[in-house]
């Protein structure tokens, strides 16, 4: 997957993500799947401008490709980081005045936005890299303890959701459709 860095937002949107397997143990074929999703949502926010990546392209909904991209940095930290390795770290994007504020609330730069879900995605890839699929989470304060594989199969679901938003909210933008 190549990676743009923050700074060259201006790269084009691209096809390469990591190939998918046809077949393999479970750990390979979940992450695999993940880590496609992943290369996905990023290609969608490629190539944009900081303008770009912060509009809100189908009204009446504030979603944008910024806002998802604060989304899913928080789902990251919140899935891997906080529930499944109990790392005693504040929700990213997140107040119990504004729950939606990581869609709502723009403020800041798209690249720090960009640079922070890719920090998110390394710190998740070494947890699961390190854990067995039937692990369990250690926080039992937010639902009880979670095996890593449904945590992987939930960021699965929430990635495939959110590119399907990222599809329209890209070809809204530019034209741009497919990935």
């Amino acid at each position: 997957m190549e990676h743009i860095p923050p700074e060259n937002l201006s790269q084009p949107m691209s096809a390469d993500r990591p190939p998918l397997p046809s077949a393999g143990d479970e750990r390979e074929v979940l992450t695999a799947h993940l880590d496609w999703h992943r290369a996905t949502f990023e290609a969608k926010c490629a190539g944009l401008t900081a303008e770009q990546l912060s509009l809100r392209a189908v009204p009446p909904s504030t979603l944008s490709l910024h806002g998802l991209l604060r989304h899913l940095a928080g789902v990251e930290r919140w899935w891997f980081r906080i529930r499944f390795a109990g790392e005693d770290l504040p929700l990213l994007y997140y107040s119990d005045d504004d729950p939606d504020q990581d869609f709502d609330d723009l403020a800041g730069d798209p690249a720090q936005a960009l640079a922070r879900w890719r920090e998110e995605v390394a710190h998740a890839r070494r947890i699961t890299a390190g854990s067995p699929l039937d692990a369990l989470g250690a926080d039992a304060d937010r639902g009880g303890p979670t095996q890593l594989r449904v945590g992987l199969v939930k960021l699965i679901a929430e990635y495939a959701r959110h590119n399907g938003h990222a599809d329209l909210l890209r070809e809204r933008i530019d034209g741009s459709t497919g990935y």
